[in-house]
């Protein structure tokens, strides 16, 4: 496992025993440092969020070269894919755009207005298969999650927590505040994989 062979490399840190963690630095290239760690011979899969990446591995053969190909990426980000853009229809419709325009002190058409006026970009990947994390929200509707998570949130709900906005892309738990609901393609297919990428660029059209 490595990391140690390059001082120019980040420092590794166990993550469990088949996982090794790194910290990024501010406003690394997740899209290039999470295509350089999947490339790695035995990396299993590669999680890479704002601020941190984890590979997942076999922990009987623990890939090498962890800690370099993550500096391959800070120091080379252009050899990645270039981002795409996604338009995504939506309906705001959402059950929690009432209390969102309250707490904010919006009516719902600012909210509304807020929301689909931005341009946002894929920070990360999580937490249910395809689940994008948008940054770019507009500052007023930066709230907190809901005190209580639902048992269940329907696929293709578009919600907002925290500096993010998201879609959830399959049915499951949630404590984002619900403001509509995304309509056409789905963005996730169990045979396809997810729609949008690290680092993609994504906005919001309303659908009347």
């Amino acid at each position: 496992m490595s990391g140690a062979s390059d001082p120019r490399a980040p420092a590794l840190e166990s993550f469990g025993d088949a996982a090794l963690r790194a910290r990024l630095p501010e406003g690394a290239p997740a899209r290039a440092v999470f295509e350089s760690l999947r490339a790695l011979p035995g990396v299993v899969d590669a999680v890479v969020t704002e601020r941190h990446a984890v590979v997942t591995f076999d922990p009987a053969a623990p890939p090498d070269g962890v800690g370099e190909a993550i500096r391959r990426a800070l120091s080379a980000p252009s050899v990645t894919a270039q981002p795409r853009s996604h338009a995504i229809a939506v309906r705001y419709d959402g059950p929690d755009l009432d209390e969102v325009a309250r707490v904010a002190n919006l009516t719902k058409r600012e909210v509304v207005a807020r929301h689909a006026n931005g341009a946002y970009v894929v920070a990360a990947i999580g937490f249910v298969p395809g689940f994008a994390y948008l940054r770019g929200l507009d500052p007023r509707l930066v709230l907190p999650r809901r005190p209580t998570p639902r048992a269940r949130v329907s696929a293709a709900a578009l919600a907002i927590a925290g500096p993010y906005t998201g879609v959830y892309p399959i049915a499951c738990p949630g404590g984002w505040h619900l403001l509509g609901t995304a309509v056409g393609p789905p963005l996730f297919d169990a045979r396809s994989g997810a729609t949008l990428a690290l680092g993609d660029r994504v906005t919001f059209v309303e659908a009347l």
